[in-house]
């Protein structure tokens, strides 16, 4: 039969891509239904002036995804036993962690039955996470990715992501200025996000002498930088000795009136432990501690820890609003700073 496929010679989308959503919008307009044959791989690549690699490759995608399904001898037949109103989507998340599951909870909660997601984590390998795009390219109506890599794959890292198709490329946790009309994003402004935290606990930390960073450089998982830059922004801006460590480490030393920012978790019980080790020392009082990143324990660990956080929930409904709506835009997450009795 004769699918009157609408092939744009001039688009920048591929035209495998193009012949894929055509025939997907034939079977919403239920001009093609369940059973029907649609014309061979080297009739269609006829008709339309297509090579055969590039109607092979829609249709290889097509089977995929549960569309169309090939009976040896009789031809390609429509056998569509997914939702062609769901979205597909490749998530792929640096590293696992409660806060990485909270927007992955919100994410899939406000798609609700709208999407089918596959879930792949690269840990921040660059390896890894070219053999994710390699084994699952082309098939999904959308790319969300969390793009934090090791300091030198980085580059290789965005010449993977530039290859994606940017109008279903959308960015969590951070923009990369170097990509430029993806989708969309919903990102943190990693040093304008800690400076301004800061600045609004400038009362709270005038009763500490120093503040003291604790970085963790050597982290499996690297941290963005830009938290650095923000950290000193403020400290020199305000008049503080500061210091930047990268470890809450057992030869450490704390004195009174020093305040910690603190971002590992691990760094944060040591901190704890060492302050109550400590005779001369209480924390609230003449040892200051401020955490990266709200979690239960910290609103009932030593009587509350002060944290400044990120909106993970908010991250994943916004992210899921821009799909639902088919309207990409690049949002800056919320911001907050709790206080409780750790400043």
């Amino acid at each position: 039969m004769n699918l009157d496929l609408p092939i744009d010679e001039n688009s920048s989308v591929p035209k495998y891509i193009q012949v894929v959503k055509a025939i997907k919008s034939l079977i919403s307009a239920e001009i093609l239904q369940y059973g029907d044959k649609i014309p061979s791989i080297n009739s269609l690549s006829t008709e339309y002036y297509l090579s055969r690699d590039t109607v092979e490759k829609a249709y290889t995608i097509l089977k995929k995804q549960g569309i169309i399904q090939s009976v040896r001898g009789k031809g390609y037949y429509i056998s569509h036993n997914s939702d062609l109103s769901k979205f597909r989507i490749l998530l792929l998340f640096n590293k696992l962690s409660a806060y990485k599951k909270e927007i992955y909870n919100s994410l899939v909660t406000q798609l609700e039955d709208r999407a089918e997601i596959v879930f792949q984590v690269y840990h921040c390998e660059y390896a890894l996470f070219k053999k994710i795009l390699e084994q699952q390219k082309e098939i999904f109506d959308y790319y969300i990715i969390m793009p934090h890599f090791k300091k030198d794959s980085e580059e290789k890292a965005l010449d993977l992501i530039r290859k994606l198709p940017k109008e279903k490329l959308i960015l969590l946790d951070q923009q990369l200025e170097e990509i430029e009309r993806n989708f969309g994003s919903v990102y943190q402004d990693f040093k304008q996000d800690i400076y301004q935290a800061l600045t609004q606990l400038k009362t709270k930390l005038s009763k500490y002498r120093k503040l003291i960073l604790v970085f963790p450089f050597h982290a499996n998982y690297p941290y963005p930088e830009d938290i650095l830059l923000g950290f000193k922004k403020f400290a020199v801006e305000e008049g503080f000795e500061f210091q930047i460590i990268s470890e809450i480490g057992p030869d450490l030393n704390l004195k009174e009136e020093e305040a910690y920012v603190i971002i590992e978790e691990s760094d944060l019980v040591n901190l704890i432990k060492k302050a109550r080790q400590a005779t001369n020392l209480e924390i609230g009082k003449n040892l200051g501690i401020l955490s990266y990143n709200e979690t239960p324990l910290k609103e009932v660990l030593q009587k509350g820890i002060t944290v400044m956080s990120t909106d993970f929930s908010a991250m994943g409904k916004l992210c899921a609003k821009m799909i639902l709506n088919k309207e990409g835009r690049n949002i800056k997450n919320e911001f907050q700073v709790i206080v409780r009795e750790s400043l």
